[in-house]
């Protein structure tokens, strides 16, 4: 332990209820902890000020309306977006993919178009297009890794040709915690006329993103991993983009006019805002928002890395342990502990009180190429410090014991 490089938790444990003394959390990749803004804008939002949005004439649905407005253009500087119009509310990443591959690949893909996806992909960035590819009679590439597990570009280059029409692509890494160089990522796709995509659910609550620096034309993100509520996420798409996409799901608040001889559509965003939103899980995501950039974005950021950097040091001196992904990877530590199955370790380590995850992450072929079936998983956030890294140690101390 006495060469762990010191480090300090944000100071910000305190924030977050279902988080007891002695309770070492490192499973914030999978979800983060909620901080007590958040749980309070969420029981405020359901007990003192709720009501339906863009329908009420009242007052208390028109001051709902107009928070749940408000909180989209918070949403919107928060990235970067030029508009908060190019602001969709959709459940969670994995909507915000299948919305974009549904309505813009069911518009445009066709025979002999190409889809460009990488090694590292998350199901929730694979499946998707492999839908689209089966009904359009698309085909997908997959753009290999470097040997430190980041996402070939010089390689994906190299691969992409005119007939790829879409490259979508993680931000960083949920199982490698490695950063794409997204603004290179853009060139290359727009060099051969592409749209490119990001996943952002890892990289929105650990660094600064800005949409229109980064030059991407689509980009998704979960508000669970940002210290926010589950069932809401943020599609954002260029608004020329959006403005020629078709409805992806039909009902209530994306229609301009229905009639049994034919509807016409609202524009972007209420187009693809079927039905009655999560209001109170909007109202979350922009007191989530305000409680990281209260922070400071840099500041966490440069938190995880010290972690990563403690974490892997710590681990690397255990000769039985396995380190995947690149030393400067993003508040993510993968490992394998050499004749142990990951859940076993996780199991282990809960008994020891930190929680950790195991398994192949939503990542089957990412896992095939490191050569094994999972993984353990370290990943940190706000309310980490070093006496949580020192707990990871021991308990790993721990299964190297039990198992010899």
């Amino acid at each position: 332990m006495d060469t762990l490089v010191a480090t300090r938790p944000l100071d910000h444990v305190a924030d977050f209820p279902a988080i007891p003394d002695g309770w070492s959390y490192l499973d914030t990749a999978a979800t983060a902890q909620k901080p007590r803004p958040v749980i309070d804008a969420i029981a405020r939002g359901y007990g003192e000020t709720y009501a339906t949005v863009h329908r009420g004439v009242y007052q208390r649905s028109s001051e709902m309306t107009l928070a749940f407005e408000a909180a989209r253009k918070r949403v919107a500087r928060f990235i970067g977006a030029p508009s908060a119009d190019e602001v969709i509310f959709v459940r969670g990443a994995t909507e915000g993919i299948n919305l974009v591959a549904q309505s813009w690949g069911g518009a445009s893909l066709k025979p002999g178009d190409r889809i460009m996806l990488s090694l590292l992909e998350h199901h929730s960035n694979i499946v998707p297009w492999q839908l689209i590819a089966e009904r359009t009679g698309a085909a997908i590439d997959v753009a290999p890794l470097t040997a430190d597990g980041r996402i070939d570009l010089d390689a994906m280059a190299a691969m992409l040709t005119p007939q790829h029409r879409i490259v979508a692509l993680a931000h960083v890494s949920n199982v490698l915690g490695s950063v794409l160089d997204a603004r290179r990522a853009a060139a290359l796709a727009h060099g051969v006329g592409a749209l490119l995509l990001l996943d952002g659910c890892q990289a929105v609550p650990r660094l600064p993103v800005d949409v229109a620096a980064l030059d991407c034309d689509f980009y998704v993100f979960s508000g669970h991993k940002l210290y926010g509520p589950t069932g809401i996420g943020v599609l954002w798409g260029r608004g020329d983009l959006l403005a020629a996409m078709p409805p992806w799901q039909g009902g209530g608040a994306m229609i301009d006019r229905v009639s049994f001889e034919g509807t016409t559509y609202a524009p972007p965003p209420a187009r693809f805002e079927a039905g009655t939103p999560h209001v109170v899980g909007v109202l979350g995501l922009e007191a989530a928002i305000d409680y990281v950039e209260t922070i400071g974005l840099d500041a966490i950021s440069a938190h995880e890395d010290a972690l990563v950097r403690d974490a892997r040091e710590a681990l690397s001196q255990i000769n039985s342990v396995r380190l995947f992904g690149p030393d400067d990877s993003a508040g993510i530590v993968s490992f394998a502990i050499e004749g142990v199955h990951p859940h076993d370790v996780g199991t282990i380590l809960d008994e020891s009180r930190v929680a950790i995850r195991a398994g192949h992450h939503c990542a089957q072929p990412l896992m095939r190429h490191l050569g094994v079936d999972a993984t353990a998983r370290a990943s940190f956030g706000v309310y980490n410090g070093r006496r949580d890294i020192e707990a990871l140690a021991r308990g790993i101390e721990r299964v190297t014991r039990i198992f010899g």
